[in-house]
C-alpha cells in the first residue's frame, strides 16, 4: 500500500507539468479548431532556455548567486522566479510569432493546411532544439534537497519530496489564475465568445485577431512554466522531450474533453497517473500503449471527454 501511494504521488507531480502542457492544446483548439503539433516543442525549447539560464546563473555569468541545494531559500526562490518569468515571457512572444507566420494566413484555408503547417513547425522548432541544445540529453544538478518532507511527521515508508512541492506550488496558481481570468474578466469573455463564433463575436466588437493573439501567448507562456518545472524536477532536457511530453498532453487534453479547461486538467492527471502506475508495476516499454488504451477506451463510451467538449456547432 506504501509503494502504491509513493507511487500516485509521483504520477501528481508528472499529472501536473502535463496539465500545464495540455491546456496550451486546449486553448488553441477551443478557439480555432487547430492541433497545434508545434506546442510541444515550444514546451521543450522552454526547458532548453531554463537549462541555459540556469547554467548561466550557476556559474556566475550574471553576477548573481549560485543555484545549488545549498543556496538559501530566498536566494534560490528569486532566481527560479527570475527563470520561470524570462521563460514565460520568451515562449509567449515565440507562440505569438508562430500563429503569426504560420497559422494566421492560413485561417480561412481549408483545415488541412493549418495542421500541415503546424507538423512543419514542430519540425523547425525541434532543428532550433539540436542548434540550441545540440544531440545529447542536458543536464542539471539536482538544486532541491534530497529529503523528506514527512519524515519530520514520523513517516518514512512515504516520500514527498521538495522537488515534488515545487511542482505543485507552480502549476496550481497558475491552473487557478488561468481558470478565473477564461470565466471573469472581459478578455476571457472574449475568448470564449471567439470559440464559439469568431464572425459573430467580430461583428459585437471583439478584436479577434488580438483575442487568438492571446490565446498563443497565455499557451506559451503555460508552456514555457512547464519547461522550466520539467527541468528542475527531472533534471534534464533533450531536443525531442516536446514529442513525449506534448503526446502525453494532448492525450490528456481529448482525454478529458478538448476545449474543456477543467477537463484538460483532470486529464493530465489521469495521463499522469497512468504513465507512474505502468512505469511501476508494469513497464516503461508498455506505458505509451496503455496511455492509449485508457483513452480510447474512455472515448468508445464517452466521446467527448471525462467533462465533456466545450465546442460550439460552427457549421
Amino acid at each position: 500500500m506504501d509503494q502504491l501511494i509513493q507511487t500516485l504521488i509521483i504520477g501528481l507531480a508528472n499529472g501536473l507539468i502535463f496539465a500545464l502542457v495540455a491546456l496550451g492544446y486546449t486553448l488553441v483548439y477551443g478557439i480555432i479548431e487547430l492541433i497545434n503539433f508545434a506546442h510541444g516543442d515550444v514546451f521543450m525549447l522552454g526547458s532548453m532556455l531554463a537549462f541555459g539560464l540556469i547554467a548561466i546563473i550557476s556559474s556566475g555569468g550574471l553576477g548573481v548567486f549560485s543555484i545549488t541545494s545549498g543556496t538559501p531559500v530566498l536566494v534560490m526562490g528569486g532566481q527560479i522566479a527570475l527563470t520561470l518569468l524570462i521563460c514565460m515571457v520568451a515562449m509567449a512572444v515565440l507562440n505569438v510569432s508562430i500563429e503569426r507566420v504560420a497559422y494566421r494566413p492560413l485561417r480561412h484555408a481549408p483545415k488541412l493546411a493549418p495542421l500541415i503547417s503546424a507538423i512543419g513547425m514542430s519540425f523547425v522548432l525541434q532543428n532550433v532544439g539540436l542548434i540550441f541544445g545540440g544531440a545529447y540529453q542536458r543536464t542539471i544538478d539536482n538544486i532541491f534537497p534530497n529529503t523528506n518532507l514527512l519524515e519530520p511527521l514520523g513517516i518514512t515508508s512515504i516520500a514527498i519530496t521538495p522537488a515534488q512541492v515545487f511542482v505543485a506550488v507552480v502549476t496550481i496558481p497558475l491552473l487557478l489564475i488561468l481558470t478565473w481570468f477564461v470565466d471573469r474578466t472581459r478578455q476571457g469573455r472574449a475568448m470564449r465568445a471567439t470559440a464559439q463564433d469568431p464572425d459573430t463575436a467580430g461583428l459585437m466588437g471583439v478584436d479577434v485577431n488580438r483575442t487568438i493573439a492571446l490565446t498563443f501567448a497565455i499557451g506559451g507562456a503555460l508552456a514555457g512554466a512547464a519547461g522550466v518545472v520539467q527541468i528542475l524536477y527531472n533534471n534534464y532536457t533533450v531536443w525531442n522531450l516536446g514529442f513525449r511530453f506534448g503526446l502525453n498532453s494532448f492525450t490528456a487534453a481529448v482525454l478529458g474533453g478538448i476545449g474543456n479547461l477543467r477537463g484538460a486538467v483532470l486529464g493530465a492527471l489521469v495521463i499522469g497517473e497512468v504513465n507512474a502506475l505502468s512505469d511501476y508495476y508494469l513497464s516503461p516499454n508498455w506505458t505509451q500503449a496503455i496511455v492509449f488504451g485508457v483513452l480510447i477506451a474512455i472515448l468508445v463510451f464517452k466521446p467527448t471527454g471525462l467533462l465533456g467538449q466545450q465546442l460550439a456547432d460552427r457549421a
